[in-house]
């Protein structure tokens, strides 16, 4: 398995990969409803590039991909210390330490840049990303109540993070 930054050309593949993951239910789209176009993920990746402080890896392995981290900066000068994280791992490859690695190469990546803290949300019924989460240093800090309708029932999502 290779763990590298994503490129313009893995538009299409990376599209397929954020809809399988999607398709857990445990993400913010329900399976089914993203709706983006190869060409606005084209965008959206070089976007990402351009920007010096924002990042996509993905995991890759026998040419396809398998698992992907992303890490936003923000803009305002009060929080343009923290990096938010998302990130997700085909429904096969799960179990087999992807996630582990992706979040060792995206620490690596923030050396040396600003940030001091990264922050991430999960949904409380997600044990085994909770699990992987507090295994990297996450911390719980507090739960969003009642903030996602998920199969018309409200879903409760713990608010994590980490200082690096």
């Amino acid at each position: 398995m290779k763990i590298r930054e994503i490129e313009v050309l893995d538009a299409e593949p990376f599209l397929k990969l954020l809809c399988e993951v999607e398709n857990s239910n445990n993400m913010l789209f329900n399976p089914g409803e993203r709706s983006t176009t190869i060409e606005k993920q084209i965008n959206i990746i070089q976007s990402i590039k351009n920007d010096p402080r924002s990042t996509f890896l993905v995991a890759e392995k026998e040419d396809r991909l398998i698992g992907y981290i992303g890490i936003m900066a923000g803009d305002l000068q009060r929080t343009k210390h923290i990096g938010r994280i998302v990130c997700g791992v085909s429904e096969q490859s799960r179990g087999l330490g992807i996630g582990t690695k992706l979040f060792q190469e995206v620490f690596n990546w923030i050396e040396g840049k600003y940030f001091t803290r990264l922050e991430l949300t999960v949904l409380v019924t997600n044990s085994v990303a909770i699990k992987l989460y507090e295994k990297m240093g996450f911390i719980k800090e507090g739960k969003k109540i009642d903030s996602l309708l998920i199969d018309d029932q409200f879903v409760d999502e713990w608010y994590m993070y980490k200082r690096v």
